[in-house]
């Protein structure tokens, strides 16, 4: 619970609508990037903290079901992190690329958490009341733009209210400290390693000493204080030795390169990496840096469409990291990338591939077995197959995903693939609809939804209970999302 004293007017509902304003124009931003295999490794940090956070007491019934709870991933290589209005929290790749463990990322997340659930935002958006929720909004935009492109950062802050909107965004310094305070409690609390706070500390401080080029924006919005800094490590075991930077894991390592060769797909960033993986002392270096380069190499091929050298790369890794089990399952994804980018497999080997993945056209598959990255693969595979047991059994499984993940864009997208293969055009209409409501786009999504009723109506369709549920299906949320249009209209 905030301890600081809830002097905030604004209420939550208030402050969600704030968010969803703010959060529909970075999912129309081109930095904003699904990656299902990142997303699903920044969740696996993330949820944790979720449950720490309600069982602490500082996520509230409340505030939990009226937020979104929400990471959007960009591919700015700037270092930043940062928490939004109505629980969106936002992370670019180059942060991904820096931390050394699960533990610094935890360290952030905890951190970023808690200014939400100790609604610091909302105090910060009462704090002027002359401002108007739309102007802070344009605000915030504004200055997040400009930390990757200064022009285009003063092009849409509101009457160049670039001093306002800095003063908007910064927290005070009682408010990092109970932000670092909570936030190092909900981390430990999940399981994480204190010392991911301490290290995160030490490499933020280290990268202010020498880096002043507008690369580490977390550092300006979050300035670091040797008061903070030794509150932090105040807080580990009496008489425990500094602590140092784990050892990155093989698995951490190759999400890490991920990131980056993500963020920077430029071709001679992407040759770089083979440079690095032909390297002859490459062998010296430790496991989880030879594993990450590799993992880089391979993907970077996979990027510059040189089927055969991904395949090479990912073989030696794959014998590198043979006996770690956590770099299991994100090498078979990996695998799964390259094979059907190439498109080259023959019958036996898209069996084979198939089965490693898990597609069949057995039930549906419990929902705790199930992994976002391998429903993408395994999607990508049934279009690839066009098998029509294949494809209803996908189908149905990606249902039962969304029945728990409503809001999971990219997998409505991706069962609307699925309908349309099938010849079931309504259907596919109505789940990409859904998949522009869920990135907050509900024009995008009424249009949609009014070209299925188009469809409708031409072929007068009708005929059987199916139809006749669809057509329901359909008018029921194309007034839902008539509604949320004239709110986002009259909202201020």
């Amino acid at each position: 619970m905030p301890l600081l004293g809830d002097s905030s007017a604004v209420a939550s509902a208030e402050e969600r609508r704030l968010g969803d304003r703010i959060a529909r124009e970075l999912f129309r931003d081109p930095d904003y990037l699904d990656d299902p295999v990142l997303a699903d490794y920044v969740q696996g940090v993330w949820q944790p903290l979720l449950v720490a956070a309600r069982q602490r007491g500082e996520l509230t019934p409340e505030l939990d079901e009226r937020f979104a709870w929400q990471i959007l991933l960009g591919r700015d290589r700037t270092v930043n992190a940062f928490a939004l209005p109505g629980g969106y929290l936002g992370i670019n790749l180059g942060l991904l690329g820096v931390v050394s463990s699960r533990d610094e990322l935890a360290s952030v997340l905890g951190h970023e958490l808690s200014h939400v659930t100790q609604r610091h935002i909302s105090r910060l958006i009462a704090k002027d009341s002359a401002q108007t929720p739309w102007m802070i909004g344009a605000m915030i935009l504004g200055a997040l733009a400009a930390s990757k492109n200064p022009d285009a950062g003063n092009a849409l802050l509101v009457g160049g209210q670039a001093l306002a909107a800095q003063s908007q965004l910064n927290f005070s310094r009682d408010m990092e400290r109970e932000a670092d305070r909570v936030g190092f409690g909900v981390m430990t609390q999940a399981g994480f390693e204190a010392q991911g706070f301490v290290t995160m500390f030490d490499k933020l401080q280290q990268a202010a000493r020498l880096n002043d080029s507008g690369g580490y924006a977390y550092l300006r919005s979050h300035p670091l204080t040797t008061e903070r800094i030794a509150d932090m490590q105040s807080r580990l075991p009496l008489g425990a030795p500094h602590p140092v930077a784990r050892a990155p894991l093989m698995h951490h390592a190759m999400m890490a390169t991920r990131a980056k060769v993500l963020s920077n797909p430029g071709v001679d960033a992407l040759r770089v990496w083979q440079t690095q993986a032909d390297d002859a002392s490459l062998g010296n270096a430790p496991a989880a840096q030879q594993a990450g380069i590799l993992y880089g190499a391979a993907l970077a091929a996979l990027q510059l469409r040189d089927v055969a050298l991904a395949r090479h790369n990912l073989a030696r890794l794959q014998t590198l990291a043979a006996t770690d089990a956590k770099s299991a399952e994100p090498l078979r994804w990996l695998d799964a990338e390259i094979n059907l980018a190439a498109r080259d497999l023959t019958p036996a080997q898209r069996f084979d591939l198939a089965t490693r993945l898990g597609l069949t056209a057995a039930p549906t598959p419990p929902l705790a077995s199930l992994r976002r990255p391998q429903l993408m693969l395994q999607t990508q595979l049934a279009l690839q197959l066009n098998q029509p047991a294949l494809l209803n059994a996908q189908t149905q499984t990606l249902q039962t995903w969304l029945t728990v993940q409503p809001q999971d864009a990219l997998t409505w997208q991706a069962l609307a693939r699925l309908y349309a293969a099938q010849n079931q055009t309504l259907r596919a209409l109505r789940a990409d609809a859904e998949a522009q409501a869920a990135r907050l786009d509900y024009t995008g999504a009424l249009d949609r939804l009014r070209a299925a009723q188009d469809m409708m109506r031409a072929s007068e369709v009708g005929g059987s209970v199916a139809d006749h549920i669809d057509a329901s299906i359909i008018d029921t949320r194309q007034r839902q999302i008539e509604a949320l249009v004239k709110q986002q209209v009259l909202s201020p």
